[in-house]
């Protein structure tokens, strides 16, 4: 196939995501000899816009995996923004340690809906937003070399010059994964929101320039619209004051640390 640029494109609120990203792309771009070029969409104003692409294009598109699927708040600007035209796509997963259950298949059967052609997919294990004590280190040297060896599978495949369509379960996707209490009941926590220690925060403004829906307010430093959970005010702040408190968050934190804190194994599909 005649590729002629890489583009990335990437949701990483915490950083986990573009880090995997990168060192895809990377690899993908000794290989054909291409600089590859980056876009943001952690972004909201990213978001707004529309990004179409040709048969000459490679997508590299990386997104985090939230209750086993994509991020459902982020699911439909990529439905609406992603458009191809024939144009192979390398769909990545990021999740955090637990499993990466439906979001590969969700990500081609999306993408592939959108006019992009599948040369490869893959999920990676990463530190979890929610807490440092699942998945620690990852990815480490054992993930990165993975990594490179997909991406070396993934050029090597777009050598030929037909993209034969990826082994894949294209059945009905299942539901999201119910986030669970120490208890093993379920963890209800949609409503829940981060809080700010006063005591320590400087109003330096950082929680809300890293709030990738936009709902810290700018001069109060106030969580006041939806929160996705991503954790990019509690990761980004410069002082440690943005928290959470809610119980049934807490609880599934102390849930995830207690039973998954054993490397989860990564998904590559080419």
């Amino acid at each position: 196939m005649n590729i002629q640029k890489i583009v990335v494109v990437y949701f990483s609120p915490t950083g986990g995501v573009e880090k995997a990203a990168r060192i895809v792309a990377g690899e993908l771009a000794q290989r054909l000899g291409l600089e590859p070029e980056y876009i943001n969409f952690t972004k909201p104003e990213a978001r707004q816009q529309e990004y179409r692409f040709g048969p000459a294009d490679l997508v590299v598109a990386a997104s985090p995996v939230y209750a086993g699927r994509l991020p459902n708040k982020i699911m439909p600007d990529y439905q609406a923004r992603l458009l191809g035209e024939n144009t192979p796509a390398v769909p990545l997963c990021v999740f955090g340690n637990r499993n990466y259950d439906e979001a590969v298949r969700e990500w081609v059967l999306l993408l592939e809906a959108n006019g992009f052609q599948i040369a490869g997919a893959a999920a990676f294990a990463g530190r979890h937003a929610f807490s440092d004590r699942v998945g620690t280190g990852r990815p480490d040297g054992e993930d990165q070399a993975q990594m490179r060896a997909f991406a070396g599978a993934v050029a090597d495949k777009l050598a030929g010059d037909v993209l034969p369509v990826l082994e894949l379960d294209r059945s009905e996707i299942g539901p999201y994964y119910t986030p669970l209490k120490e208890d093993k009941t379920p963890a209800k926590f949609l409503k829940a929101k981060p809080l700010t220690d006063w005591g320590k925060c400087s109003r330096c403004g950082a929680c809300a320039r890293a709030c990738p829906v936009g709902s810290i307010d700018k001069e109060t430093m106030e969580a006041v619209g939806l929160c996705i959970k991503c954790q990019a005010c509690v990761r980004r702040c410069t002082v440690h004051a943005k928290y959470f408190e809610d119980r049934d968050f807490l609880s599934h934190v102390a849930m995830l640390e207690q039973n998954y804190t054993q490397q989860a194994e990564n998904l590559v599909l080419v």
